[in-house]
């Protein structure tokens, strides 16, 4: 990753360095692609969505939890007066209880990320557009993934206008035209 991030600063620098000493001073910019599209409007809805479908399973998965919570507490509280055997049995009921929340856990979140590819596929072309509409209409020489630059001015980060422009951008905005 930190090579990665070293290999763009240097590209970065390379590029600068080459430009003609003629023309004027190179625009550059940096945006946080994973900033931009969390805080539009679009992913919040999109994410939204996705708590309201899941709601019900991440409810069974709480209570999954407070019945090994309340049995745990019950051997805690009345471990010296319940018998070997009971105890054993309540101990079986926690490992159960905890194997199928683990189990619920695991396959809920394979379910989530299953459909936030579903709902977010396409978001990519969109930003890809933002961008390209901002590089027009501002004449940005470069543009660099913020994670390749170790330090970056508020002057240089243009994450909040990518995220404006995706929300002009946003499908269900433009519907409503």
């Amino acid at each position: 990753m930190l090579f990665q991030r070293t290999i763009l600063t240097v590209l970065a620098v390379l590029i600068a360095m080459a430009a003609p000493a003629v023309s004027a001073e190179m625009k550059v910019a940096v945006v946080d692609v994973q900033t931009a599209i969390l805080n539009s409007e679009e992913a919040k809805r999109l994410l939204g969505q996705i708590q309201a479908e899941f709601a019900d399973d991440e409810e069974e998965i709480r209570d999954i939890q407070s019945e090994a919570a309340a049995i745990l507490e019950r051997l805690q509280k009345d471990g010296d007066v319940i018998s070997d055997s009971e105890t054993r049995r309540l101990q079986a009921d926690i490992e159960d209880l905890n194997n199928q929340f683990v189990f619920e856990r695991q396959q809920l979140q394979r379910r989530i990320e299953q459909r936030q590819a579903e709902l977010f596929g396409g978001i990519d072309v969109r930003v890809q557009r933002a961008i390209e509409e901002l590089v027009l209409s501002e004449d940005y020489d470069l543009i660099l993934p913020r994670q390749a630059a170790l330090y970056v001015g508020d002057l240089y980060n243009i994450t909040r206008k990518v995220t404006e422009k995706l929300n002009e951008l946003d499908p269900e905005r433009t519907a409503g035209r």
